[in-house]
């Protein structure tokens, strides 16, 4: 191990940091899409469901044919592979968002709409709070799809963890396959948990759960 990281330790900080940078704005650009979109479906009636049907579509398409796909279009290196994390991500979080603002009690909107709420103040101070654990689910999931697929980047010459493995399989190294799989399997799980964290800091706190409902 030391070994390894004597070799190869400072291209290991290079590659997390190209995973961490081509994973970050790929489930950031997901967030701004999928969110305001979701949200906007909820109001659509029927096109909803076409809509949340293409983006199942797109999420069928293996990663490796959709990172293929972008070289024609985009060329190779991290914004190819920026755009086809992107489209995977968005899936979790539009459908998430969908259902946790459609699941939302009826009674606190109509109450907030008694109130003289606008349609965006009753998104904002009612929808989005009630609707936020289910939200960050998807947000959650569609993270640690996109730490795992951003491995396959290296594919198309965007750089990031995928490099050792590749290389590894390559020339038949198992080290560098190790010192590639580890990275990346820490680096999902810390994602997942700190998403988790924010998803207990953005949730509303139910009172009975503390014990404050009298």
């Amino acid at each position: 191990m030391l070994e390894f990281l004597s070799e190869y330790g400072m291209e290991m900080i290079r590659l997390i940091w190209e995973h961490i940078y081509i994973s970050l704005i790929s489930l950031g650009l997901g967030v701004i899409v999928a969110v305001p979109l979701g949200v906007l479906l909820t109001r659509a009636g029927k096109v909803a469901s076409y809509v949340i049907g293409v983006a199942s579509i797109l999420q069928t398409i293996p990663s490796l044919a959709l990172l293929a796909f972008m070289i024609p279009l985009f060329g190779v290196g991290q914004f190819p592979a920026i755009i086809a994390l992107f489209i995977y991500s968005l899936l979790p979080i539009l459908r998430n968002t969908y259902t946790g603002i459609k699941n939302v009690n009826a009674d606190l909107v109509d109450a907030a709409r008694g109130m003289g709420m606008t349609e965006w103040q009753i998104i904002r101070r009612v929808e989005l709070p009630q609707a936020a654990s289910v939200i960050m689910a998807g947000i959650r999931l569609s993270g640690t799809y996109v730490i795992a697929w951003t491995t396959l980047a290296s594919y198309i010459g965007a750089g990031g963890l995928g490099d050792f493995i590749f290389s590894g399989l390559g020339l038949y190294i198992p080290s560098l396959i190790v010192g590639g799989t580890i990275p990346v399997t820490i680096l999902a799980l810390l994602v997942d948990y700190l998403l988790g964290k924010l998803e207990d800091y953005v949730t509303p706190i139910n009172l009975k759960d503390v014990g404050l409902e009298r």
